[in-house]
């Protein structure tokens, strides 16, 4: 099955020591072995994502389980194949290969949800930093047939944030039935979604961006592409959108953030035909979307879609954006040992894009 050299014994990770808390601690662990069909992965580095703050907090009424502790977190890891474990020998990739782990760790392939290519929403899916290792750690073992390959121009920790972050907006886009020279509304536009759906719409894909955040991101949101900023603790958002758009709306309303407020404001923003795309999971108690109304929907023959993380395909797609350098990812890299410090950030929302963890 071959392996580079002689492994260390043990490895160092990042756990939530006491979930409910914003609160991380590293941690050596036993190496794993790689089983049938996996294959053992060094990563280098790791995004960090809104997404782990919710299972480190407990926040997300939607999870099935409380997190456990000793959980190690993350689910946007890049790193290279060290060990193929068996029946690997006819995978697409090999030894050596720079790979990608995302939220999704592993799905079936068999469900009902695999069988119709909605493998983002597997039935028996594993998730990545929740009831499965993530990749805030230097080692994770994956699915040969389902990491995702790293072009090769493409830096680690540039491509890290791609396989969550990049891919589902890339996915939302995609699905906002919005097409090039039309409006759209990005909310949360200068967080870690947002600041690459606003590059990913504007310049991969033609489209006309009006970026929504706190006025301290407007340099960013319109440095990725954004024609109109708008900043939503200042005046009315519904009516500078309507302004901007000839008094329509937009053709697609994105939520990028994990706010029930944001929401709430979203179908305001939509024109007749819209869709209103829903993205961020707010945290604490299930509310429903304040101001979707059946009678409105139906007047303006709206449409209101979710969207998980996107399939393998929109996977590999989003890395080529990248690789061509149509969205860059506006991060800092720091060491695991920040990691709460960061977390601590996100919490009080005063992250402009992204943080990459350096895993060496």
């Amino acid at each position: 099955m071959g392996s580079t050299g002689d492994l260390p014994k043990t490895y160092k990770a990042v756990v939530y020591d006491e979930p409910g808390k914003v609160s991380t601690k590293i941690v050596d662990l036993d190496m794993p072995e790689p089983g049938p069909g996996e294959v053992l992965v060094n990563l280098t580095h790791s995004g960090v994502c809104h997404s782990d703050l919710g299972v480190m907090t407990n926040r997300w009424a939607g999870l099935p389980a409380p997190t456990q502790a000793g959980q190690v977190g993350g689910h946007e890891g890049v790193g290279k194949i060290v060990k193929m474990g068996p029946g690997t020998e006819t995978s697409s990739v090999k030894m050596g290969d720079r790979v990608g782990i995302k939220w999704i760790s592993a799905i079936c392939g068999s469900c009902p949800a695999c069988l119709s290519g909605h493998d983002g929403v597997c039935f028996n899916q594993k998730v990545s930093g929740f009831y499965t290792p993530g990749t805030f750690a230097q080692y994770v073992l994956g699915p040969a047939n389902y990491v995702t390959p790293i072009p090769e121009s493409l830096p680690s920790d540039a491509a890290a944030p791609m396989l969550c972050a990049g891919v589902t907006v890339y996915s939302a886009l995609r699905k906002s039935s919005a097409k090039s020279g039309d409006w759209v509304v990005l909310l949360g536009a200068g967080g870690g979604l947002g600041h690459l759906a606003t590059q990913i719409a504007s310049r991969g894909m033609g489209m006309r961006v009006i970026g929504i955040d706190a006025g301290s991101k407007e340099d960013l949101v319109k440095e990725c592409g954004a024609e109109v900023f708008i900043d939503h603790t200042k005046g009315n958002a519904e009516e500078e959108v309507k302004k901007a758009t000839g008094g329509l709306g937009a053709q697609a309303v994105l939520v990028l953030t994990a706010s029930n407020a944001a929401y709430a404001s979203g179908m305001g923003m939509l024109k007749f035909g819209g869709t209103l795309v829903c993205v961020g999971l707010p945290e604490g108690d299930l509310k429903g979307i304040a101001t979707a109304y059946p009678q409105f929907l139906v007047a303006k023959a709206q449409k209101i879609v979710g969207v998980a993380v996107g399939d393998r395909r929109e996977a590999i797609e989003t890395l080529e954006f990248a690789e061509r350098g149509i969205c860059k990812t506006h991060f800092r890299t720091v060491k695991m040992d920040e990691l709460t410090k960061v977390f601590e950030e996100m919490d009080r929302g005063e992250l402009k894009g992204r943080v990459v963890l350096d895993l060496s």
